[in-house]
């Protein structure tokens, strides 16, 4: 178990969060969920010791071990694969350094005999036999093949490496594990299996994600950290969003009663406190108004930017055809048709792939051979993954850089865009090129309203977003009434959106009318 006992954070001016008091305990699946800038990030280094608290202690139940998953995928560039998974439980390496220095020494005494067998008890009570083996399992259930295992992690490809890291953190089962955004950089089928593996995972998992599907698979408790509190809530993430929302509605609610009540005891008073005969009366009803109870409510700190993307006229029935459509290095001989209500999801194991078939597209590109037709009608909103051509090196603030994609340059108008996407007041005077990755693609999302296309291509639109900005363009991708081709992480944007799933990797290999989790074969 890991107690937090008013635990207190301050940077400065700043207090992140007080009077913090919480217990994880074993068994248990807890989701740090919050606002960016919140400190959700903040909060798991206070809870692995990275950070000391500014008042307050964090307190660990003797002899549990604690695993954090490492963000930093050059830590152990000097490592092999295999080392670097081993490594992860820290003791049974020191134990495992020092049993081969007391074995290799020339001049072995009865003192290092007693020693070799206090280390050799410590061994085999950490499974220390079955250390490499356990490793290795583990890294070919995260799809890491033999052949890498005796290889540098300085060698390995970062999505590669993602997974070692991974591996490294899972390790012997902690007692406590920590994880930071745990799918970022996963395949599909590498999260699947790691939702089954922590909801059979038998210790305390605490987990900051933007992935829905993932807390709501995995979760059985949700911390909200807003307004410099964290408070605990029993259930996954859909069943705290229920939750809030109803505790909300009913504080609502009861403040109403109570304002009701409230002017009925004023105007009574107002009517009878000079009534000798109704004075006691008016007395009375004093005291209940002074009692009269209401229920502060604090507007979330949460912000939701208002997406909706509306075609500015309805497409025709022949939209999208490619045939036989190639590029090296990338893709060959690709061919599909886009029909009038399709919103196709492209997977790719080489995310280069569907970068490139969105260029070429969208005419940033062109193809070796093969050919695309849109339909006559057709007019692209298009959200790149990389957007840094866009606002590199811009001088605009925020209202002029928009202003370059609206025929209306009034600025009210200008503004009133940049508003539903959280640019309120003087932020609209922000330089385009100091903004933050996820202002970056807000941006761009009000660009792609702005330019109303009756085709919307997106290409990974989650990347660098909040959870609350995340939520919000899943709404208005499932509200846009036109096709769609799209490429993302997301598992709830892929399964709710998406009703039909074209594969390339290097060739088309599947393309299905079907959802997400049916093409997964997840129930």
């Amino acid at each position: 178990m890991i107690t937090v006992n008013n635990v207190r954070l301050q940077f400065g001016g700043r207090v992140l969060f007080d009077e913090v008091n919480l217990k994880f305990s074993k068994g248990n699946c807890y989701g740090i969920i919050g606002a960016n800038g919140a400190g959700k990030s903040t909060f798991l280094k206070v809870l692995s010791g990275q950070i000391e608290p500014s008042s307050g202690e964090v307190v660990i139940d003797q002899g549990e071990r604690m695993s954090v998953l490492v963000q930093n995928q050059n830590a152990y560039d000097n490592l092999s694969v295999l080392e670097t998974v081993i490594g992860g439980y820290e003791r049974l390496v020191e134990v495992m350094h020092e049993r081969e220095q007391l074995y290799a020494k020339p001049d072995f005494s009865d003192e290092d005999g007693v020693r070799a067998g206090e280390l050799e008890n410590e061994f085999l009570e950490m499974g220390g036999w079955e250390a490499e083996g356990e490793a290795q399992t583990l890294l070919q259930d995260l799809g890491i093949a033999q052949e890498y295992f005796g290889v540098k992690m300085a060698d390995m490809e970062p999505k590669q490496k993602v997974k070692v890291m991974l591996a490294r953190a899972l390790f012997k089962s902690p007692d406590i594990l920590i994880l930071d955004e745990p799918t970022n950089n996963l395949d599909a089928k590498t999260v699947n299996w790691l939702e089954n593996y922590l909801l059979d995972y038998p210790n305390t998992v605490i987990v900051v994600s933007h992935n829905r599907y993932f807390l709501n698979k995995i979760c059985t408790h949700i911390c909200d950290v807003d307004f410099q509190k964290i408070n605990m809530y029993v259930g996954n993430y859909d069943f705290w969003y229920e939750t809030s929302q109803l505790l909300a509605r009913q504080a609502k609610e009861q403040n109403k009663k109570a304002e009701q009540r409230a002017k009925e005891l004023k105007e009574f008073i107002a009517r009878f406190a000079a009534n000798a005969s109704k004075s006691k009366q008016a007395t009375s009803r004093k005291k209940e108004l002074e009692k009269l109870e209401f229920v502060e409510i604090k507007p979330s700190s949460r912000k939701y930017p208002y997406i909706d993307f509306r075609p500015e006229r309805e497409v025709g029935n022949e939209v999208l055809q490619v045939i036989n459509l190639s590029k090296l290095g990338y893709f060959e001989n690709v061919s599909f048709t886009v029909q009038k209500g399709d919103k196709i999801a492209f997977l790719s194991d080489r995310a280069n792939d569907t970068t490139m078939l969105y260029k070429i597209l969208v005419g940033e590109e062109q193809p070796d051979s093969g050919f695309i037709k849109w339909g006559s009608t057709t007019k692209i909103s298009y959200l790149p993954e990389n957007n840094d051509k866009y606002f590199d090196g811009c001088d605009l603030n925020l209202v002029q850089w928009l202003g370059q994609y609206s025929k209306d340059q009034d600025q009210t108008f200008l503004r009133g865009w940049l508003g539903r996407m959280l640019f309120t007041g003087e932020e609209s005077q922000k330089q385009a090129k100091v903004l933050s990755g996820g202002e970056k693609v807000r941006c761009m999302m009000a660009r792609a309203m702005l330019t109303a296309g009756n085709v919307l291509i997106l290409d990974e639109p989650t990347n660098h977003l909040d959870l609350e900005s995340i939520t919000a363009l899943n709404k208005g991708m499932i509200n846009y009434k036109s096709p769609m081709l799209f490429t993302s992480q997301d598992h709830e944007i892929l399964q709710t959106v998406a009703n039909r799933i074209i594969v390339i990797n290097g060739k088309k290999t599947f393309d299905k009318q079907c959802t997400y989790n049916d093409y997964l074969g997840i129930d």
